[in-house]
């Protein structure tokens, strides 16, 4: 059983994998729990959290009418997963730049590592992965004080 204290929770907005990925973080022995995007701070504190996880979706952080979270997030002080939309959320809130891309990168590609610490520390030998790409927007450029960790063919910052 789970420690109550290694709860991650994930901040969905709208992915279609969202599920999985609550799945796979459980496969390691981690309690992760469900949450919706605009969901406060005082209910996801409740749940403890060691980290969070925001997910993808559907949007596009360079529209009027976005979905965003309260930025009093940014101030918790627990590490946070970007993914798709999560991560070009992370860089639209702290002054990178996300745009559309001129080519959509959807299905199957291979994720190539630049910086093998932290995130991808112990993952072993640096050869390609093979990963799920579903996006139309891409991070151009790196907030100050982030560093780029992964790219693949179509998205140049594919990890940060």
């Amino acid at each position: 059983m789970p420690h109550p204290n290694d709860t991650i929770v994930i901040l969905d907005f709208g992915s279609q994998y969202t599920q999985l990925i609550a799945r796979r973080i459980r496969e390691f022995h981690i309690f992760s729990v469900i949450l919706p995007a605009h969901t406060p701070i005082a209910d996801i504190l409740t749940h403890q959290p060691r980290g969070l996880i925001l997910s993808g979706g559907p949007a596009s952080v360079t529209h009027a009418q976005a979905p965003s979270l309260d930025p009093g997030i940014f101030e918790l002080e627990l590490p946070i997963l970007g993914i798709c939309y999560g991560m070009q959320l992370l860089a639209h809130h702290f002054g990178g730049a996300v745009t559309p891309t001129t080519h959509r990168e959807f299905g199957r590609a291979e994720l190539e590592i630049d910086d093998t610490a932290d995130l991808f520390a112990g993952l072993g030998p640096t050869a390609p992965f093979l990963v799920w790409m579903s996006h139309g927007d891409s991070v151009e450029k790196l907030p100050v004080g982030f560093k780029k960790i992964g790219h693949t063919r179509h998205a140049p910052i594919a990890a940060m």
